[in-house]
């Protein structure tokens, strides 16, 4: 029989502390308008990709990383924040495949059911270690004041003319990268690594980060729709101002700058129609492998980071190097 991976474990742990999260909380049953999203959201069938990364890094210093579930658990519960928060935001009717919070409520439940997560994120990463719960708290801090700007950049870039590629860039790290980063410096730190190797293991994270969601921003467009699992296209059909879509309208000339703001311009179109059209000019100006180039580039710095970290167990830093793998091969 196939030894399972210490990912493997992890993860069943994982998500049985995360489902007992209600009444480690201190959750209450009442006004249930409050509570009952939290619950809710926490069951959906997340990855949890952020507190597997914080144990998995505790791992490569420290025995045991089931030792700090509890401060994991807090970077699943402040990400499950900001989705329930981003969803009224974006008006999004479904998270992950299920009604969002505020459509199985109302907006104003969400946004006070969330505010209550966010305090329990708190909670969660108070039996850090005394002498390094003040870091860990700075640290978490500024995280989330760099998410949210993140999403503010995000949403202002949905009424500007233009965005520059530099822009993008830095909204996408703000947004998504730094909670990536933030987690595997939070094993790191939690189980006594050099604070050189926490940063390294933080610019990691960053930079593989930037990459997936430049990956994001190509499997929406040129993805396998039977594997896709959602509509390819997405992002054209929006509008949204996505790497691929920024560096179009920076190199479209002639009938290609043309056809480009038409479909942009339009506002009753047959989708299918502009996605194929929209994909064709991406085509004709070679997107694909100029998003592809910068996206490995980020990898490539990434790896590069990780290599150069000081490691204890060799098993889980290369189980942790493996998985990070697998995510940037995923064709959905």
């Amino acid at each position: 029989m196939k030894e399972k991976s210490h990912a493997h474990e992890l993860l069943g742990k994982l998500e049985t502390y995360i489902q007992n999260l209600p009444s480690a909380l201190e959750i209450r049953k009442s006004p249930e308008e409050l509570y009952d999203p939290i619950t809710y959201i926490l069951s959906l069938d997340g990855k949890r990709i952020r507190p597997l990364l914080s144990l998995l890094a505790y791992g490569i210093y420290k025995p045991n990383p089931a030792e700090i579930l509890s401060q994991a658990a807090a970077v699943e519960v402040f990400h499950n924040f900001t989705l329930m928060h981003d969803d009224i935001m974006d008006d999004a009717p479904l998270r992950r495949g299920k009604d969002s919070v505020h459509v199985k409520w109302n907006k104003n439940v969400a946004i006070l059911s969330g505010d209550v997560m966010l305090v329990k994120a708190y909670d969660l990463l108070l039996p850090t270690e005394a002498d390094k719960l003040g870091e860990v708290i700075r640290l978490f801090n500024k995280t989330a004041a760099e998410v949210c700007e993140g999403q503010q950049f995000d949403m202002n870039f949905e009424s500007l003319g233009s965005v520059h590629e530099d822009e993008y860039l830095d909204m996408i790290r703000l947004k998504t990268a730094v909670l990536l980063g933030f987690a595997l410096q939070l094993g790191a730190l939690l189980a006594g690594a050099e604070k050189e190797d926490a940063q390294k293991l933080y610019d990691f994270g960053m930079n593989i980060g930037v990459g997936f969601q430049l990956k994001d921003d190509l499997l929406d467009v040129f993805a396998d729709q039977e594997k896709f699992g959602k509509q390819v296209g997405g992002d054209i059909i929006s509008n949204k101002k996505t790497f691929l879509l920024i560096k179009a309208l920076e190199l479209a000339k002639g009938q290609d700058a043309e056809d480009l703001n038409f479909w942009l311009s339009q506002r009753d179109f047959d989708k299918d129609q502009k996605v194929k059209a929209v994909r064709a000019i991406y085509e004709n100006l070679g997107i694909k492998a100029l998003a592809e180039s910068k996206m490995n580039s980020y990898f490539e710095a990434g790896f590069a980071q990780y290599d150069a970290i000081h490691f204890k167990n060799e098993d889980y830093f290369l189980e942790l190097k493996k998985i990070t793998q697998d995510l940037i091969h995923r064709e959905k």
